[in-house]
């Protein structure tokens, strides 16, 4: 029994230490870069591997496949944003359609991805009215994070309500910050 309880445990580590993507491209792939470099002498980097992260901003289904425009987040070495507050530029990432599709809805603005790709080219292109360069990505492998959820409501303990004769009716608490019943009377000193 404690030999299961111990390979079960490991087990679990094991898997929470391991990357999104496959191992191959997170060896293989540049992580730490900057899109700058992509831009000013693309046929340098030309066909190499990278491994970023991103910020959705749009997804569009064309006829060559899926197409991401996205905000550029590095990674750490499991594949994790390292902080999607503080991006370098904007990126275009292109699913094959021989791979599948990456559904709009699911893929949609302000998700969070993780992403092993090609760089292809930089592309010409607008955001509103200012010219941009976009460097151009062919998707090996995506993942797609979990979306996060603020419920501030669901972490604070519930209210301790206690009935009459168990609490001093009419305070609706203990110590001096608390007002008796109604609270918008002053204080009674």
């Amino acid at each position: 029994m404690k030999r299961l309880l111990i390979v079960g445990i490991a087990g679990l580590l094991l898997a929470s230490c391991s990357p999104v993507l496959d191992k191959r491209f997170m060896q293989e792939g540049a992580r730490e870069f900057q899109l700058s470099h992509l831009v000013e002498t693309p046929e340098v980097f030309k066909d190499h591997l990278f491994v970023f992260g991103g910020v959705i901003v749009d997804t569009k289904l064309t006829e060559q496949g899926s197409q991401i425009e996205g905000l550029f987040v590095n990674v750490d070495r499991r594949g994790s944003l390292k902080d999607p507050a503080h991006y370098q530029g904007r990126f275009i990432a292109l699913y094959p359609r021989s791979k599948g599709l990456l559904d709009p809805m699911i893929y949609q603005k302000g998700r969070q991805i993780s992403v092993a790709a090609d760089f292809v080219e930089v592309r010409k292109g607008k955001i509103d009215e200012m010219g941009y360069a976009y460097p151009v990505f062919e998707i090996r492998q995506i993942y797609l994070w979990d979306r996060y959820t603020d419920h501030p409501y669901d972490y604070w303990p519930p209210s301790y309500y206690y009935p009459y004769p168990y609490y001093p009716y009419p305070y609706y608490g203990y110590g001096p910050w608390f007002r008796p019943y109604p609270y918008w009377a002053p204080p009674p000193w």
